[in-house]
């Protein structure tokens, strides 16, 4: 069997009693397959995903990719080697499909026909590749690869080469989980004809001690050809050291092939991403923050008109930050995803109202021009990974959607009749075997009487008449909204699963609500937004189903400091609780972090300014430690740079000194996350058996 259900049947684990249901557990997180994005052919006929599963044993997991024909609902396995293929995309021609595999030593650019044969390695570039992307005239590929700028000590110093000693001499010599090694990823081209590389590869950033995508989770999305292939669109920050530690000012940088000339686009303070040319290549779309050091300012859209270079907002009258892009068949219609009242919907833009009208068959006066208010689709998902394709009238949109209950599967939605069908059903077949609880929106008004959208999830099997233990999530960021997602960590379907109400508030400071609230926050760490989860578990424990004598609360990074700072001011609500890389001391935190731009914003300056900001001293957890009274677990990651390791280790030890029962669960080789499976399986079970000792 090579069409889909082949995976659907392993990873149920069918047996003869495919429908029996069943509790989810934390091994059972990692039978499900993780869909990827879609990237629809040229000829917009077919698309090609890519289907992540994991090997729990062997700690390990890998993907391969799929075929699917939309008319026929045909979902075809190409790839079945041990090695993990990525970065698909289709060849301009349709003939071939690209994608990344290491299976040659080092990552490269490889190729297969669409039917997945004829596989062929079309990159050997010595260090391997980080991602590419070919011209839309099919003559050339940009690559990414990391160049040696820096000289080491070892370097200057040959005779020392057994030695291990850095000299530092600026900030960001660490990021997210790693050194700065000297290396500095750059964007080269070089000329391509059927299947190999040609002549010499040009490096757009020679010489330049910068990075191109944005580290460290920019990708190939942040560099673009022209449709003519003539020039190439990438963004890049170019500031160095402590100047780029304490910055957020990326821009758009143009580089015309033929003459080699590099021009800057943009001359926004804050971040500029995302570039996105329209198909006929007459208008430039990307994402830009207004505020430099501001991290999680609205992203806005632009577009800039090429011929005249002027620029227009377009998403001026909309108050939610945009993401993602698509554009339609031409430059009238652009879609974006954002975050909207605690999920992520799509919207689209019309430049032209006769186009608007055309596309969804009605008078044009229903439709106002230049809107970003037509919201494409609906319902309690996030989706994400669209295209659009211009396949009947109106076009649909092929995109990614998931729930709380429900990882990734791909769908495709007619535009003009809403009609939306499923394409994949990879998790379906194990999804029927398990029991999920109920995920409920409940609006919980504030201490100042403003309204919190809060999820609730009820235990598999809830009833009413029963008392169940409560767990207050509090969510990191601090701007990330919960959303409809799903995760192999902070999986409120598998604490439902363990018989625990969720109490999940989208409390002040998270995007999806307006940028007002998603403001609110800086500054006040510790004050509305601790408040709203105050009044969100109080709230919810008035309901008879709630045991107010079993509640606890948990949350990841700011997350974490919140668990931290109620442990110290919820005068004797909860019973348990658990910090996973969260921050406990403000003014430590700020001499120890790798982007300081973030706490510089967030605390509203330095913790040595003669105007000391009143966050260091008013909202810093280690402050009421004097309070501590409750049993704490603390998760912390040595890889974690972001929220360094002393942190956490900070926190145990007052835990410990106050004579507070507590853990400390500490993994030596993951970041902020925890990303390697035996270990997600490990977290889960020791969450699970620190809230149970003291929650039931």
């Amino acid at each position: 069997m090579n069409k889909l259900v082949s995976i659907c049947l392993l990873l149920a684990g069918v047996t003869g009693s495919l429908f029996a249901q069943q509790s989810l557990s934390e091994e059972m997180l990692w039978s499900f397959g993780q869909v990827g994005a879609p990237a629809v052919s040229p000829d917009q006929q077919m698309l090609v995903y890519s289907v992540r599963t994991t090997d729990l044993n062997a700690n390990k997991g890998s993907a391969d990719l799929y075929l699917c024909k939309p008319a026929t609902r045909e979902n075809i396995r190409l790839t079945t080697t041990p090695e993990s293929e990525s970065a698909y995309s289709w060849r301009p021609d349709g003939l071939w499909i690209g994608y990344m595999s290491s299976v040659s030593g080092s990552s490269q650019l490889w190729e297969m026909k669409a039917d997945g044969s004829n596989k062929r390695q079309v990159s050997q570039i010595e260090g391997g590749i980080e991602g590419y992307g070919y011209s839309p005239d099919g003559k050339r590929i940009f690559y990414l690869k990391r160049v040696k700028l820096d000289q080491s000590l070892q370097d200057k110093y040959p005779s020392l080469s057994k030695s291990s000693g850095k000299l530092i001499d600026g900030l960001l010599y660490r990021h997210w989980d790693s050194w700065h090694d000297g290396t500095y990823s750059h964007v080269f081209i070089q000329d391509y004809q059927d299947g190999k590389l040609t002549g010499q590869a040009t490096d757009l950033l020679a010489g330049e001690k910068f990075h191109s995508p944005l580290q460290p989770f920019g990708g190939s999305s942040e560099i673009t050809f022209s449709p003519d292939g003539k020039s190439v669109v990438y963004v890049s920050k170019k500031k160095a050291g402590t100047e780029a530690a304490t910055s957020t000012n990326s821009e758009l940088y143009h580089y015309d092939i033929a003459s080699g000339k590099t021009t800057v686009l943009t001359s926004n303070p804050g971040y500029d991403n995302e570039p996105l040319f329209s198909p006929d290549g007459k208008k430039l779309a990307w994402l830009s923050m207004a505020r430099d050091g501001y991290e999680a300012d609205k992203n806005r859209i632009m577009v800039m008109d090429m011929a005249t270079k002027a620029i227009t907002e377009i998403t001026a009258g909309f108050d939610n930050s945009a993401s993602a892009m698509a554009w339609g068949a031409d430059a009238n219609r652009l879609f974006f995803s954002a975050y909207s009242e605690g999920t992520v919907q799509i919207y689209e833009y019309f430049s032209d109202l006769n186009a608007a009208a055309a596309a969804y068959a009605v008078s044009a006066k229903k439709i106002r021009k230049g809107t970003a208010q037509l919201v494409v689709t609906e319902g309690l998902y996030n989706y994400g990974g669209f295209s659009f394709v211009n396949d009947r009238p109106g076009g649909s949109l092929i995109m990614l959607r998931q729930s709380m209950s429900r990882p990734n599967e791909i769908v495709q939605l007619q535009l003009r009749n809403k009609v939306t069908s499923e394409l994949t059903s990879v998790n379906e077949a194990l999804c029927k075997t398990i029991r999920f609880g109920k995920v409920e929106s409940r609006q919980i008004r504030a201490s100042d009487g403003k309204m919190i959208q809060s999820w609730i999830i009820y235990p598999p099997d809830f009833d009413p008449a029963k008392k169940y233990p409560t767990l207050l999530y509090c969510q990191g960021g601090p701007q990330s909204m919960i959303g409809q997602s799903w995760s192999n960590r902070w999986n409120f379907q598998l604490m439902a699963a363990k018989g625990y109400v969720v109490v999940a508030p989208n409390r002040r400071g998270l995007p999806g609500f307006g940028q007002n609230w998603n403001e609110a926050i800086s500054g006040d760490w510790g004050g509305q937004a601790m408040q709203d989860y105050l009044a969100a578990i109080d709230s919810v424990s008035q309901e008879p189903f709630v045991d107010k004598n079993k509640l606890g609360a948990v949350g990841a990074s700011f997350g974490g400091y919140s668990v931290y700072w109620l442990a110290g001011n919820h005068q004797k609500r909860f019973k348990a609780f658990i910090s996973h890389c969260g921050v406990f001391n403000l003014e430590a935190m700020y001499g120890q972090t790798e982007e300081v731009f973030f706490t510089d914003f967030e605390m509203k300056g330095t913790p040595w300014e003669a105007s000391r900001p009143v966050s260091y001293d008013r909202d810093s957890p280690h402050k009421f430690v004097k309070n501590w009274d409750t049993p704490l677990l603390v998760i912390h990651n040595e890889k974690d740079f972001r929220v360094p390791l002393a942190q956490g280790m900070e926190a145990f030890t007052a835990a410990q000194i106050k004579g507070v029962p507590s853990k400390f669960l500490y993994f030596p080789d993951e970041n902020h996350w925890v990303l390697k499976p035996q270990n997600s399986v490990l977290w889960n079970k020791v969450f699970f058996e620190w809230l149970d000792t003291y929650l039931k």
